[in-house]
């Protein structure tokens, strides 16, 4: 096994081609049809899903990456990628079976009882065991319900402070940073000439967008703020259009590296927000008003184009609320279940190896992103009622317990037979 060191990150595994996921998807079968599955089925598959949590012991996906959670190395192992979804799809099966969903009805209860709350049976139907990935403002608000006027409440809201100038060459920088030390690491495994390019490509976009950062003394009379040298010759000046550029050769030297392909795909979204400011100056020869109304004419492009369901404002939103890029995955979706006239609760679910604390906290804390986003765009919206946040988290052989994380309840659960 070949072993990377990068920075404080451990890059393990050997890259061996394109990973061909042909596992038996057991939620696609039988079970995911209506048949119910007999006792002794489960018995006979315990032993399969308990082998996968051993193999597995101490790993977790955290934003598409096998994650050592101990000391947050990232895994470059197929067959570990293999396995990981062969144990969640297997996992998602057991939670619907009777027992666990008897487990899972008492906690709820007890729950609902404590607070003077109506329970309610979740996850029970195999659509609310399916796997999800919040990718879009459309995806939270199908979940959510939220009409077409209250979607474009929300569009008008989040736009003036996702397209910030901060925010905007903040998310551009995530990205970039991110792909720079991915390519270090497939240049160094498996190189080519298309990931030397890259590399290059990637500086010269990291450049731009250190070019276009303000080094002003904010403290400072703007009128003492002199201009540099001007530069008169017009074919000096850059605009937007030549990151977007810069892109597209990036797009079209990497699009064929599956490795790579969670990064092209973000640098294709970005393209949308490019698009639309690519007449827009980049031109830090100026003085500092002049700097100014061109990150405004940014924001005001970006901010009246992108519409609801644009991924690219959906990315600039995750990085304004977390600082990072990557789209949230949920292991078992869920959805909202009424606990009152006037009380609403959405429940999301996280498959994890262990019952270590390390283990559980890092399942609440993925959680919690996808929860509390859910939660920011129905308050925006101006939704009737309130909103609260649960968190399921199963483990084999794990004692159910409840645990508080950001004003939110989390219950862990046992898988057993």
């Amino acid at each position: 096994m070949e072993k990377v060191i990068y920075g404080a990150r451990h890059v393990m595994g050997k890259r061996n081609g394109a990973l061909h996921l042909n596992v038996m998807l057991y939620h696609g079968s039988e079970e995911s049809r209506g048949e119910p599955l007999s006792l002794e089925w489960y018995r006979k598959a315990f032993p399969k899903l308990t082998k996968l949590t051993r193999l597995l012991k101490d790993v977790d996906l955290v934003d598409g990456r096998l994650v050592n959670i101990n000391d947050g190395s990232i895994i470059v192992n197929g067959r570990a990628e293999h396995k990981m979804v062969a144990f969640k799809s297997l996992a998602r099966v057991f939670v619907g079976s009777p027992l666990v969903q008897q487990t899972l009805w008492s906690n709820v209860v007890a729950w609902a009882g404590g607070r003077g709350c109506d329970p309610f049976v979740c996850f029970s139907k195999p659509r609310e065991r399916e796997p999800l990935v919040v990718k879009s403002m459309s995806v939270v608000g199908s979940i959510l319900n939220i009409t077409a006027q209250q979607r474009q409440t929300v569009r008008v809201k989040i736009c003036p402070q996702v397209t910030q100038h901060r925010i905007w060459t903040g998310t551009l920088e995530e990205i970039l940073n991110g792909l720079k030390c991915e390519l270090e690491v497939v240049d160094y495994l498996c190189p080519s000439k298309g990931t030397r390019i890259g590399q290059q490509i990637v500086s010269s976009c990291l450049k731009f967008l250190a070019d276009t950062s303000i080094s002003y003394d904010d403290d400072s009379a703007s009128w003492m703020r002199l201009s540099t040298a001007k530069i008169t010759d017009s074919s000096g000046l850059r605009k937007w259009e030549d990151l977007l550029e810069m892109f597209n050769d990036l797009i079209d030297c990497l699009k064929n590296d599956r490795e790579l392909l969670l990064y092209v795909t973000k640098l294709e979204v970005m393209k949308e927000g490019l698009s639309q400011i690519k007449d827009v100056l980049v031109d830090r020869s100026i003085g500092f008003k002049e700097v100014r109304h061109q990150e405004s004419l940014v924001q005001k492009k970006l901010s009246k184009t992108l519409g609801h369901s644009s991924q690219c404002l959906f990315t600039l939103l995750l990085y304004y609320l977390y600082g990072h890029v990557r789209d949230i995955e949920v292991d078992l979706s869920g959805g909202l279940y009424s606990i009152s006239d006037k009380s609403l609760c959405l429940c999301m679910g996280r498959i994890v190896t262990s019952d270590e604390e390390t283990m559980i906290w890092s399942g609440v804390k993925q959680l919690d992103k996808a929860l509390g986003l859910f939660k920011f765009v129905w308050e925006t919206a101006g939704m009737e009622g309130v909103l609260q946040l649960q968190g399921h988290i199963w483990c084999v052989g794990a004692e159910s317990r409840t645990l508080t994380y950001r004003g939110s309840t989390f219950f862990v659960h046992g898988i057993h037979v």
